[in-house]
Parts: structure tokens; sequence; C-alpha cells
């Protein structure tokens, strides 16, 4: 567990907590913009109010609880997260059901403050915290055939209602490459803002990808599997054309509905500056891991 990686981010940079938790509201309020300048006004107004920790964790996009923008923090307190445990299985020397109390008992927990995008064009600067899952790969040992990680999620339609519904098919699965999964960008987190992960934002431990966009970054997983062939992505699965396996961030593409060549940073408000997007969400220490590919086409 030597290798570590260091921010060029500080709090100076952090979206603020009310402000991350409370996302989906204001983004919702950003779509409204046109409506009257005195509506938007009110809204800008509103958004930059604190809020009690119970409003600001009411904002969360978990279709597994539901799609609406409170169904998450109404249903997610309904998922039992301890104990909890991760099946790690496939192409590994050590496969098994790990506790995450024995995984966490061997871990560095650390704070990352991360750029974070999604697709929808906006931006945020989050302080994640959680261990490398280099880390974790490297406890049950990654076999020399192993080309890709598969991730799934938790999948209890008695305690996550909105997996009664077919918005996806469920369990919600996502995959990275093995070098990707190697990066020490790659983070499995365990909290933000120095507080244990809330249920509606992925709580016990999700994955954290700074360099893709934030549908990547699968929240509460209970499966990690080593394979040698691409796995399928939720995401992918629903619409191929506007969600890819790599889903790097790539200002020079644009998304089937909208621009991405530029973002709109959370917490400067609905009028706030927008600012050009960084390839790879300004990760430039990836770079080498997709030199030969068309990153215009291998998206």
């Amino acid at each position: 567990m030597a290798k570590r990686w260091t921010a060029d981010l500080g709090y100076k940079d952090v979206t603020p907590e009310r402000v991350f938790l409370n996302r989906r509201q204001i983004m919702a309020g950003i779509a409204g913009v046109g409506a009257t300048g005195a509506i938007a006004g009110r809204a800008q107004a509103q958004d930059l109010q604190p809020n009690s920790f119970e409003d600001i964790t009411s904002y969360c996009n978990y279709y597994e609880f539901g799609t609406g923008k409170g169904d998450p923090a109404q249903y997610a307190h309904l998922l039992t997260t301890d104990p909890w445990s991760i099946e790690i299985d496939g192409l590994v020397d050590r496969p098994g059901s790990y506790a995450l109390g024995d995984i966490l008992s061997q871990m560095t927990i650390e704070e990352r403050i991360y750029r974070f995008r999604c697709v929808e064009a906006w931006s945020m600067v989050v302080p994640w915290n959680g261990f490398e899952l280099a880390d974790l790969l490297d406890m049950a040992g990654v076999k020399s055939e192993a080309k890709y990680v598969a991730f799934e999620t938790v999948y209890r339609p008695e305690e996550m209602p909105g997996t009664r519904a077919p918005v996806l098919d469920w369990p919600y699965v996502e995959g990275l490459r093995l070098d990707e999964a190697m990066h020490p960008l790659t983070l499995m987190a365990t909290g933000i803002y120095g507080k244990p992960m809330p249920n509606q934002n992925g709580g016990p431990i999700r994955l954290v990808v700074p360099w893709k966009y934030g549908f990547k970054s699968i929240k509460s997983i209970v499966r990690i599997t080593l394979i040698d062939t691409q796995p399928p992505t939720s995401w992918n699965k629903a619409n191929a054309r506007e969600y890819g396996f790599y889903s790097n961030v790539n200002p020079n593409v644009s998304h089937p509905r909208w621009s991405q060549a530029s973002e709109r940073p959370l917490g400067g408000g609905l009028f706030a500056s927008r600012q050009p997007t960084l390839m790879f969400n300004g990760y430039d220490e990836v770079a080498p891991m997709y030199e030969g590919m068309d990153l215009s086409k291998d998206i």
C-alpha cells in the first residue's frame, strides 16, 4: 500500500456540503431559469440559504429508491447496511465474502478532494473519505488473466422500492478496465465531508472514479468480479448511444442531447459563469492509459 496520490485541490475548491447534497433541487432551478427573471432571482436566493442536514440529503439520484428527487432520502433508510460484505470472485487468488469491517481494519482511510462531473454539464468538487480500490484488489490477489473489474450494487426489492419498476435492468452493474481500477485515483469511498456515507449517496461503500462521468461511480457495492472480457454496464445496456463503457470526460465529444465543451460549477448560483470542461476532468495523469485509442469513438 505504498502508492499514494496527492490532490492539487484544497478546501477552497470544495463544493459546499449543502450544495452537493441539494444538487438535484439546484439543477431543477437551472432548468427553469427561462420562466421569468423574478422567479429565477427568488430561486437563486433560496438555493444559497443554509439548509438543515435533513434538507440537504433530500435530493439525490439513486434510482433503486425511486426516480423522484426526494425518493432516495425518503426510502434509503430501508436499506440495511450493517452488517455489510463484498463478494470478491472471478480471477482472484482469494475469492470469498469480505466483511466491510474486516476490510476497513486493514485499510488506510484518507480524504481525497476530487473534481466530479456529471454528463448533464455540471461539476463539483467533493471531499471523499475512503481507500484505493487497488488495495482491496491486492487483498484478494488479482490473477494475471484478469483484464476487467465488474461491480454490482445491492439488489433488495423489499428494501429498495425503485427496483420494482423496470427503469433499468436490475441489479445495477458497472465496470472498469483493470488498469483503470488499479490506478491510484480510483477510490472506494466510505464517507463524504468527514461523515459516514449516507445511504442515499451510496452507503456504506461506493466507487469514485474522478476522471469519468458520475454514473460510473457505482453505489452500495456488494460484488466485485475480476474477468477477462469487458463486462456489461447498466446505462450502456439501457442506452448505448448516450452511455459508452469508458465514459471518460471528453469536452471534444458532444452528448447526443447537449454540448460537453463547458460546465457549470455548483455552488456559484444559477447565473454562475460556465467554464471550459477539462479533458479527463483535469486528471492528465490518466492519459497514458488511453494512448492509441480514438477517444471520439471509444466513449
